[in-house]
């Protein structure tokens, strides 16, 4: 089989995965309909992608291809800031993942895994046919992809000024990933019962944005207490 049909192949059967654990949920999803819904033959489907582990290994790596993308484009963008780029960088983020909720979960997944892999202790509840695909290696190779993007953005932005010159660029970025990482899986809860806890999804990305503006620019300082002098009588 040419190169070109075999990559349009491996490029169906993975699209057709992505909307069915889009739609169903990796869970409910099985090899036999994703070979169904692409007409391929199930033989054929496995010729591809050994089993469902490695099938979603597959679509984790895409989801990470796509996220780079992301991060990527707002890299090349010329005469902005490194604060800039990591405030286009959040709003970026924040609408890949409601954009491309099966790839954002994917990503997370992963990162679960690797809390795993990398103790050796835990390592034993990875599935072993994870951790046999061919597409779990290529993913430990480009996991931090992404990354060294972020750390070039914060980089950027102590050079020109509008970074604090103090702050460490891996520290500060993987710090800034998380945070905004956390605001994603926050939104469920606070949109749940904004009235409960005083915040308005529609005021809290502004006010996230700014706060982690404020934390790269250096412009939260403490306030000490005014003294106040006052008679008892």
């Amino acid at each position: 089989m040419a190169s070109s049909a075999r990559e349009k192949k491996s490029k169906l059967i993975l699209d057709v995965a992505i909307k069915l654990f889009t739609s169903k949920g990796y869970m409910a999803t099985t090899m036999d309909e994703v070979a169904k819904t692409a007409n391929i033959s199930k033989g054929l489907t496995y010729f591809y992608f050994k089993n469902k582990e490695d099938l979603y290994m597959a679509v984790t790596k895409k989801a990470f291809d796509e996220l780079k993308g992301v991060f990527r484009d707002i890299f090349k963008q010329k005469g902005r800031t490194g604060l800039q780029m990591l405030t286009d960088l959040a709003s970026g983020y924040i609408t890949f993942t409601k954009a491309n909720r099966m790839y954002n979960e994917a990503i997370l997944n992963f990162m679960g895994i690797m809390q795993l892999y990398n103790n050796e202790l835990t390592r034993n509840q990875i599935h072993h046919l994870i951790l046999e695909s061919e597409h779990f290696q290529k993913l430990l190779d480009i996991q931090h992809d992404c990354g060294r993007i972020g750390i070039q953005m914060v980089s950027h932005g102590v050079k020109d000024g509008s970074i604090r010159p103090e702050l460490q660029p891996e520290v500060t970025f993987y710090t800034i990933w998380a945070m905004i990482i956390g605001y994603e899986r926050l939104t469920g809860p606070v949109g749940f019962d904004e009235k409960e806890i005083k915040i308005h999804l529609d005021n809290w990305k502004p006010g996230f944005i700014k706060l982690m503006q404020d934390m790269l620019k250096g412009t939260i300082q403490a306030q000490k207490p005014q003294v106040v002098q006052a008679s008892l009588f």
